[in-house]
């Protein structure tokens, strides 16, 4: 099983902690935050990672290195300077690297759920090119952006509002490869735009999940998963 971590963002609403630093490796709970997410992964039974990076990537691949010591293997792809393509636009360069079915995570995101399911729900469902990790949000954590009938993602709305539109992105989609192969290479694209795409034509599955999400995209997320972290060991 194969997971694709992205995380080659310029993390705005972090500065200036990612002047220096890339997002990956800000400290949470006394350690670089890619070190939680890899043992997350190793924890659900993955073992090989594709690092997309980008922004500081070299200060990721020089912490990582090739993973072993948090029992994961690593490849990196890594954008060219100055050239970013966007969290589709990142996966399609991956392409060389990827599995027949992969599992595409955020480089701020921290799931406590089992990585590996929505690949085996994928391996399971031939009716379907994707398969969504989903929320009950109801707009509690962050704007939800997805329309579900529990089996199905029905409509994916980034930015949109109303009482049906009540549960969000987890933050863990699988996909098949061919999915990735159809995107166009080198054109900056958003993964939000593939996963509407999958939804509108009734091809993503969902898989709802019932613990909270974390993230350290903003210094309140950050501050969140600080606090779970140092309280839950």
């Amino acid at each position: 099983m194969q997971a694709v971590v992205l995380a080659g963002g310029l993390a705005t609403r972090m500065l200036p902690d990612t002047e220096r630093l890339p997002k990956s490796l800000l400290e949470v709970a006394g350690r670089p935050f890619v070190d939680w997410q890899l043992e997350l992964l190793a924890r659900s039974g993955i073992r090989d990672v594709v690092l997309c990076i980008a922004h500081l990537g070299e200060l990721i691949r020089a912490h990582v290195g090739d993973g072993a010591r948090h029992g994961v293997s690593v490849e990196y792809a890594e954008e060219a300077p100055g050239q970013l393509l966007g969290t589709a636009g990142a996966l399609r360069a991956a392409l060389p690297l990827l599995a027949p079915r992969v599992l595409v995570t955020y480089g701020d995101s921290y799931l406590r759920f089992d990585y590996a399911e929505p690949l085996r729900m994928l391996e399971r469902h031939t009716d379907c090119d994707g398969v969504m990790a989903v929320y009950r949000n109801a707009g509690s954590l962050e704007p939800s952006n997805v329309v579900t009938d529990g089996a199905w993602v029905l409509s994916y709305r980034k930015g949109a509002g109303g009482p049906e539109v009540d549960h969000i992105d987890y933050g863990a989609t699988a996909l098949r490869r061919e999915v990735v192969e159809a995107l166009p290479s080198g054109v900056a694209l958003g993964f939000d735009r593939v996963q509407d795409e999958l939804a509108t034509r009734r091809r993503l599955r969902a898989l709802v999940v019932h613990d909270r999400f974390f993230e350290i995209g903003s210094p309140a997320g950050r501050a969140d998963l600080e606090h779970h972290l140092r309280t839950s060991r």
